[in-house]
């Protein structure tokens, strides 16, 4: 998991990198909101199960589906505090840091192992 949430840390950063590039920095600062809308969520969700995972007894499929839960709705409130507090929002930005973030996995699975 810390692969995947550090992964989706650096597939933001370079996405704020583009959007700053091509659009100035509003831009890239809604595209690293956008993508730490993903990244936080993942990152405390991550710890949470590798917390539950070191006790006893405390990894079930109920604790998960609660962690899914969390993390999803803090996602969305996540992203509905950027847009609420942020007046200079650029939303083409913000979608895509967001959804780079969301599916820099897919980095992962075209990696050969050796």
């Amino acid at each position: 998991m810390l692969r995947i949430v550090s992964l989706q840390l650096i597939a933001t950063t370079v996405a704020g990198l583009i959007a700053g590039l091509l659009w100035g920095g509003a831009a890239m600062f809604s595209a690293v909101l956008g993508g730490l809308c993903c990244v936080v969520p993942n990152g405390l969700f991550a710890l949470r199960l590798f917390a539950s995972a070191r006790r006893p007894g405390a990894a079930n499929p109920m604790s998960f589906f609660i962690g899914e839960f969390i993390k999803i709705a803090s996602t969305l409130a996540f992203l509905g505090a950027i847009v609420w507090l942020y007046h200079d929002l650029n939303w083409p930005a913000l979608l895509g840091g967001f959804i780079v973030a969301l599916k820099s996995y897919i980095i992962l699975l075209f990696r050969h192992r050796k």
